[in-house]
């Protein structure tokens, strides 16, 4: 989840520096949406014990 986040997050900077802000903008709200879905699935799976070997 996170490394998708931080694909995202690359995407929209260099569309930034291209001048694209439309798709700039749009990759980062991508890469924010999946940091909080990765840290709230984090906590849930730190609270309850489980790891990605197990689900």
């Amino acid at each position: 989840m996170f490394s998708w986040a931080l694909t995202f997050l690359v995407l929209g900077l260099i569309a930034g520096l291209l001048g694209f802000t439309g798709i700039a903008g749009t990759a980062t709200h991508i890469a924010w949406i999946l940091f909080v879905v990765g840290i709230v699935l984090a906590l849930i799976f730190a609270a309850t014990g489980k790891t990605r070997n197990n689900l």
